[in-house]
């Protein structure tokens, strides 16, 4: 039942773009109990810059408390800066967040359970395995004491881009590090297999520069002219709207996966040392993933461990190109 008596709502959002977004639907479900409330964001820059465009959210902060000095006097003073709201959440398990929330003075902090938060906050919810949405909307049952029928798509309040031709997205970068990386050869083997039916737009952030131009390489050796590099040029507004307005996406286990479920892009997504089960796109209505079942995976880091790196290598363009055909 939706309640009117709670005016602000503070939210401290994930780091990461992918898990930012993961957190939408329980941002939508705090909405909808809580109608009356604006939002206030704190997170970094990459989430608040994904999430600050949401049409209740009224203040947003980069949490800039690991710059200089000692950061508990930091959280401290940056809490004060935010104020007391009626409801503080964090998505974060990390004591600097927990310490944010109860310094802000909050009537009602919330957040995962550990000793911090169990230590310095109201409601400490210990959250069930399973996909990543679904423990983030468990913090606000918690709150509210009420499950919910139905859990939202994952939504973003940055308008798509309006593409001229039908356009095909490849996203061959992974911020969490190489282990979830897929090859720059192959993608541009798929990419090239559909020159003749989209335009291609390679993606990448700042620190895939490199990568993206080894597939624009492989590109002009396969003949193939009709593409557009945007690695490193694109704001993360421009990043999500032009995710957003692709007819198509093949992408790496990656923030701007998520992205593209929240417009509801066809993807196809790459998996190798990650929990598929966890961390892949939420109800997407065009989804498929491609991986391989190893003994070794999902490992969870950042490199291959074994330095094979046999649960991406192994998989061939071919079976990528199967999985877009089925969509």
């Amino acid at each position: 039942m939706a309640r009117t008596d709670i005016t602000s709502i503070l939210i401290v959002l994930p780091n990461w773009l992918g898990d930012a977004v993961m957190a939408t639907p329980a941002i939508e479900a705090l909405c909808e109990f809580y109608p009356h409330a604006t939002l206030t964001l704190v997170g970094s820059f990459v989430s608040i810059e994904a999430l600050k465009y949401h049409p209740l959210c009224k203040r947003s902060f980069v949490d800039e408390t690991k710059k200089g000095g000692f950061r508990l006097l930091n959280t401290y003073r940056f809490a004060k800066e935010i104020g007391p709201h009626d409801i503080a959440i964090s998505f974060r398990n990390q004591i600097h967040s927990s310490l944010l929330l109860a310094f802000t003075g909050s009537k009602q902090t919330v957040a995962r359970s550990s000793w911090h938060a169990k230590l310095l906050l109201d409601h400490a919810v210990e959250t069930k395995e399973g996909h990543l949405v679904e423990q983030y909307v468990s913090l606000v049952e918690a709150l509210t004491h009420e499950r919910l029928k139905q859990i939202s798509p994952l939504r973003l309040f940055i308008s798509p881009y309006t593409y001229q031709q039908p356009t095909l997205g490849i996203n061959p970068g992974a911020t969490y590090g190489s282990a979830k990386r897929w090859y720059p050869e192959k993608f541009a083997a798929v990419a090239a297999n559909y020159a003749d039916k989209y335009e291609i737009v390679i993606f990448g952030g700042p620190t895939e520069v490199e990568m993206a131009k080894s597939i624009e390489d492989e590109l002009i050796k396969l003949g193939i002219n009709n593409f557009t590099n945007l690695a490193g040029t694109t704001t993360i507004k421009e990043l999500c709207s032009h995710i957003g307005g692709l007819s198509l996406f093949i992408t790496n286990d990656s923030g701007p996966m998520h992205v593209a479920a929240a417009y509801q892009v066809p993807t196809v997504s790459i998996f190798g040392p990650t929990k598929h089960l966890e961390t892949s796109q939420w109800k997407n209505r065009q989804s498929k993933i491609v991986r391989h079942e190893m003994e070794c995976a999902p490992c969870m880091k950042r490199e291959c461990p074994l330095k094979h790196h046999e649960c991406m290598k192994l998989i061939e363009a071919e079976e990528v190109i199967e999985a877009i055909e089925s969509l």
